[in-house]
């Protein structure tokens, strides 16, 4: 076969309308074998024929997309210097931007004897059971496409499931339910406008492996937090099942979404790999440099672990750096994504022990010209010591806000705990992150996400209900901050359920009124529930996909509305802080918290654990921080009032300085809202539902 030594970069392979130029990065290597497979599995390998920075780079003529192709590594096999090259193992380009396949596993995957142990060489050859690296075609219409830009204070996130979503929907045609196709379908695509949302964030669409030990159990890895290449759209999520299909279909799905007006976001997995820890399989990084791509431990047989999950990628190392920030950068400029939610942020932050915010990694996103102008969440812990880093990140980034979770979830159950932290998750937590100059939006708010209780399970369950994991319900948190109100699961009386149904509006209205970004997780607004499962990552199945058929119609239809109501006021989504002050232009103060008396609370009440009540005036009418290149930003206020009491209590609205009339637009202690809504003068006494939510519309102006 004709071969020319090509270029050191970029990495991968890159086809060019003649040939493809293939480049692969492994300081430790002697030799790297390039290997070309047919339709019918038969192998031809060629030696790259030169090296420049440690960079294996060929050029072949003729090679096109949808050619399969691995590399072979040969270097030192020594577990105990960290080395673990192993020629005999087919290994997945790092940069490959489709793949074919899926592992079998087999002992000849794993790089040892599993009857000599972890240091016994194995040189059977893996090929026949590993999946294949594909040239993919570059060339897309993307038809005037580019980055929504959506200001992050407008931003509605939406956590989703590609497969989830999709797999059981009655309006999409069956053969692409569960795949890239079946999301970019108008049904999905409608539904998700009907219900206010601006972003998609999609649970892990990098391709991943499904864990030898849930495939032995008849499970799958159904989350995805298990990547293995950086680049490619995993491709059981691909209905096109060609070769190298994969991608168009991912950017046609990206292209629906946004002509839509919604932005897609990606949850993605860079703190470990699917490659697991020194007992685990050799796929792709470890055979090409072990010592380099991970961070070992001291005794280099074994590897550090601040993910729970075998091992964690090695952040000191620039090539390392390099994979990632080449990675997001192909995601945005290649695939037309809008940004990211990194798993386990504070592993990335991780130099040598401590989580340092001013790590390389950080830096090098500070200064990118792409990846500093996308949309940037981090999931601000991981499982080593002093991982928990809630406030801690720097400017450009946002927050997944475990604090407010664990606040709202805390508050609407009645567990003793002061106001003032309610009303800080409230208005958007300026405790931490108003200190690095960042603002409300900082804030990602949730009550629920993936990982844990569904909506309608955190108000169904006191305890989790895993067994159908297999692990003895031994996996999955244990302090889930829920509670089910007299039964556990189902039941049949209706007191209970009626106060479940409440709670869940309850929680949606909370987390849709607070400052800062609100993420919804998938089927909540239609009641969807795992059966008491909080930890459903092996669950492919109907557990965890969403049930149309059974839709909670009136928690769909105020989940709309709450959505509706937000999105239309600019006092609910400000840019800039309340500070409690009068403003100027202003009678009243930009906000201000009532007792249930109508009087202002003092400083004295903001304490008291047991006081499970308080009011909110919002001021409409002048709000500072206008956006960007438009006029100054005005409002109707409104006064919100929560009571998370037992029994039903007496409000008292404040005196007319604040308002002469209000009118009720949301109570949450009613199925529906009111399509006349009810008004009242100041100083009225309402009579506030036990548990409850209202919300009244200043309508005197």
């Amino acid at each position: 076969m004709k071969t020319f030594p090509g270029n050191p970069y970029p990495l991968g392979a890159v086809y060019d309308g003649y040939g493809t130029n293939f480049s692969i990065f492994s300081e430790i290597a002697e030799r790297v074998d390039l290997c070309l497979f047919d339709e019918n599995g038969n192998e031809t390998c060629v030696t790259m024929p030169e090296v420049t920075g440690y960079c294996w780079h060929a050029y072949l003529p003729m090679i096109e997309p949808g050619q399969r192709y691995g590399y072979r590594v040969y270097g030192p096999w020594e577990p105990a210097k960290g080395h673990r090259c192993n020629s005999s193992k087919l290994l997945i380009d790092p940069y490959t931007k489709s793949m074919d396949g899926q592992i079998q596993w087999d002992e000849a995957v794993f790089p040892y004897l599993f009857d000599e142990g972890p240091e016994a060489y194995n040189n059977t050859d893996s090929a026949p059971f590993m999946p294949r690296c594909v040239v993919h075609q570059p060339h897309f219409d993307w038809d005037g496409d580019h980055r929504l830009q959506i200001p992050w204070h407008e931003t509605i996130i939406y956590e989703i499931h590609v497969k989830g979503f999709t797999a059981r929907h009655p309006e999409i045609p069956e053969e692409i339910r569960g795949t890239y196709a079946g999301m970019a379908h108008p049904a999905a695509i409608d539904y998700l406008k009907q219900l206010g949302i601006t972003a998609v964030e999609l649970m892990p669409v990098h391709q991943f492996i499904h864990d030898q030990h849930l495939v032995a159990k008849g499970l799958r890895n159904y989350w995805g937090y298990n990547s293995i290449g950086y680049f490619a759209p995993h491709n059981e999520y691909a209905f096109d099942k060609r070769p190298g299909a994969a991608v168009a279909e991912f950017k046609q799905m990206v292209k629906a979404l946004h002509q839509a007006g919604m932005e897609v976001i990606l949850d993605v997995v860079y703190n470990h790999t699917g490659e697991g820890n020194h007992l685990g399989p050799t796929l792709c990084f470890r055979g090409i440099d072990n010592a380099y791509y991970y961070r070992l431990a001291e005794d280099a047989r074994y590897y550090m672990d601040y993910t729970g999950c075998g091992n964690s990628l090695n952040m000191r190392h620039p090539h390392v750096l390099q994979l990632l920030m080449d990675s997001l950068r192909y995601w945005v400029l290649e695939m037309h994504v809008d940004g990211f939610r990194f798993d386990l942020a504070s592993t990335l932050a991780r130099e040598l022990h401590d989580v340092d915010r001013l790590s390389a990694f950080f830096d090098l996103i500070q200064q990118d010209p792409v990846i500093s102008q996308t949309k940037l969440i981090a999931e601000p812990w991981d499982v080593g010591e002093g991982g928990y880093q809630v406030g801690k990140f720097p400017p450009l980034w946002t927050e997944w806000n475990g604090k407010y979770r664990d606040c709202v979830r805390d508050f609407w159950r009645g567990q003793e705990q002061t106001l003032a932290e309610f009303a800080s998750r409230f208005t958007g937590s300026s405790d931490l992150y108003e200190n690095t100059s960042r603002l409300p939006y900082a804030s990602i708010n949730f009550v629920t996400a993936h990982d844990g209780f569904t909506l309608h399970d955190l108000v169904a369950y006191n305890e989790k209900h895993n067994q159908a994991n297999c692990e003895q319900s031994q996996d999955g948190e244990d302090h889930n901050r829920s509670w089910n109100y007299g039964a556990e699961g189902g039941t049949d009386d209706p007191d209970i359920l009626a106060l479940r149904r409440r709670q869940q509006r309850n929680f949606l209205a909370t987390l849709f009124l607070s400052q800062g970004v609100p993420m919804l997780l998938g089927g909540d607004e239609i009641g969807r529930s795992q059966q008491g499962n909080n930890n459903a990552y092996c669950q492919d199945s109907e557990i965890s996909w969403y049930d149309w058929d059974n839709i909670d119609e009136p928690l769909l239809r105020f989940s709309r509305q709450i959505i509706r109501l937000r999105a239309e006021h600019p006092v609910l989504r400000r840019r800039g802080w309340f500070q409690g002050k009068r403003i100027h232009g202003s009678e009243v103060k930009d906000v201000a918290w009532f007792s249930s008396d109508g009087t202002q609370m003092a400083e004295e009440d903001w304490g008291q654990g047991l006081v499970r009540t308080l009011g909110v005036f919002l001021n409409g009418e002048t709000i500072p921080n206008p956006y960007p290149r438009r006029d100054p930003v005005t409002d109707v206020s409104f006064f919100i009032l929560f009571s998370a009491c037992n029994e039903p209590l007496p409000f008292t609205l404040p005196g007319s300085t604040w308002g002469a009339c209000w009118a009720v637009v949301m109570d949450t202690g009613q199925e529906e809202l009111p399509e006349h809504p009810e008004t009242h003068k100041a100083g009225d006494i309402l009579q506030v539902e036990a548990r409850s939510v209202v919300v009244l519309q200043r309508c005197d102006i």
